[in-house]
């Protein structure tokens, strides 16, 4: 299904993306004079603001459930968790409950092709015509969002690089504004989906069935941007998901399972939710008028479809305690309860800023700050957030990870992205308030 304007002020084709522009608390957290060992002697702690702000939404029925999930190191993390999966229902939320994550995905594809890397099977700065051929001769527009006839040949080769932080010059159909907008529903590249019901102002565009197909169909249109001159947001980490393919010799949901998900104890996160696990499916809602409606209601969900190929940027469904878990890995270098998932190298490389020289960040989402592999780099952290109000990230300066969970669009609807960061720091000042109270050194 592609994402189009909604006949409503509130809620539109630009603003269904919200959610994967903030990364919210992780740039803030760095600056807190905390660091990990300032907590290694607290058994609990107590996270009172952030439990006040989910109260806040759920008690109010802005949103149907909040499950927010704090962890410092390697420690078990605990979780706040209120709501039922509908509005209205009587099944309450818990850390196993599932949640649409949207581009949240993105640092999960990113991590995969950090692995191969790694494993030396790909370059960082390797171009992907040397696996995908049809990306050789690639075009650009001439005029951003103008025409897709009047083109340019690219001034250099589009690279791993480039896919991993959005400076492949490509383009995005919920981002674009002009006719390659129309030209990516004509063939059918439509990485996301929302609903099987019918949405007044979301189209029915049906996306290309296979990674293989949607890799050589967007092959034929042209850049919106010259490689390596911009960061824009875009279909690169859906395009990842082909590279990876081609490079592991693998699907690339098979890919994830094997390398990514079962090392790390993910069982609960999904590109397709299988019947049996319907019954801990949340509904998520689209917000009118200040009003939360069903728009893809769990039992009714697309979700339970099987997808026309696996979207590496915003495909994924997965719990509060799957995507701690994902955290909780990258926060310990790439291993977790014992076991490597991946290489510390790779995480660190991978959670760093990756942005090209070339590249300018003027104007867009992360002015000033960086980009690694699939999710935002700013001051000791990375991370991102998802379109239907979920948010994840680690922040190594203070040895934190954080993953907030709810259910609405367009997520710009409700300051959450706002109110959670200041939340996760009015609880780090009063514990270390607390801590100084008590004559304790930090």
């Amino acid at each position: 299904m592609a994402y189009r304007e909604f006949d409503t002020p509130q809620i539109s084709r630009r603003s269904l993306l919200r959610g994967g522009a903030w990364l919210t608390a992780s740039a803030a957290l760095a600056a807190v004079p905390m660091g990990r060992q300032a907590f290694a002697r607290t058994p609990t702690a107590t996270w009172t603001n952030v439990e006040a702000m989910v109260d806040k939404y759920v008690g109010s029925r802005k949103v149907a459930n909040m499950v927010a999930t704090l962890g410092w190191g390697q420690r078990d993390p605990l979780t706040i968790a209120r709501g039922t999966l509908a509005l209205g229902g009587p099944t309450k939320v818990d850390p196993d409950s599932l949640y649409r994550i949207y581009s949240m995905t993105k640092p999960v594809t990113g991590m995969a092709a950090m692995m191969l890397v790694d494993e030396g099977r790909l370059g960082l700065d390797q171009p992907i015509a040397e696996l995908l051929p049809a990306y050789a001769n690639i075009q650009v527009q001439k005029t951003y969002d103008g025409s897709i006839e009047d083109v340019v040949p690219a001034e250099r080769p589009i690279t791993v690089r480039h896919l991993l932080t959005h400076t492949a010059g490509l383009g995005y159909g919920i981002v674009q504004k002009g006719p390659i907008t129309k030209a990516y529903e004509r063939r059918g590249l439509v990485p996301g989906q929302v609903s099987r019901m019918p949405i007044p102002g979301i189209g029915r565009a049906q996306a290309v069935e296979g990674l293989d197909v949607f890799a050589d169909r967007l092959a034929e249109l042209p850049l919106v941007l010259q490689p390596g001159t911009k960061w824009s947001y875009s279909v690169g980490l859906d395009l990842m998901g082909r590279v990876i393919e081609v490079a592991s010799g693998m699907a690339f949901d098979a890919f994830l399972k094997e390398r990514i998900f079962e090392p790390t104890g993910m069982d609960s996160t999904f590109f397709t939710v299988p019947e049996s696990e319907v019954d801990r499916f949340t509904t998520n809602y689209g917000i009118l008028n200040n009003t939360p409606l069903p728009i893809d209601p769990a039992r009714a969900s697309i979700y339970l479809d099987k997808p026309a190929f696996p979207f590496g940027g915003a495909g994924l469904v997965s719990s509060s305690r799957d995507y701690d878990r994902f955290l909780r890995m990258l926060l310990g270098y790439g291993a977790i309860d014992g076991k490597r998932v991946m290489s510390e190298a790779a995480v660190k490389l991978g959670t760093s800023n990756l942005l090209p020289d070339t590249a300018t960040t003027e104007n867009t989402w992360v002015e000033g700050q960086g980009f690694g592999a699939g999710g935002r780099v700013s001051d000791g952290s990375y991370g991102w957030g998802g379109a239907a109000g979920t948010v994840g990230f680690v922040n190594y300066a203070a040895g934190l990870r954080g993953t907030l969970m709810t259910q609405y669009m367009p997520s710009e609807a409700y300051p959450i992205h706002a109110e959670f960061p200041k939340a996760v720091m009015a609880d780090l000042a009063a514990m270390q308030a607390a801590r100084q109270g008590a004559g304790e050194a930090l």
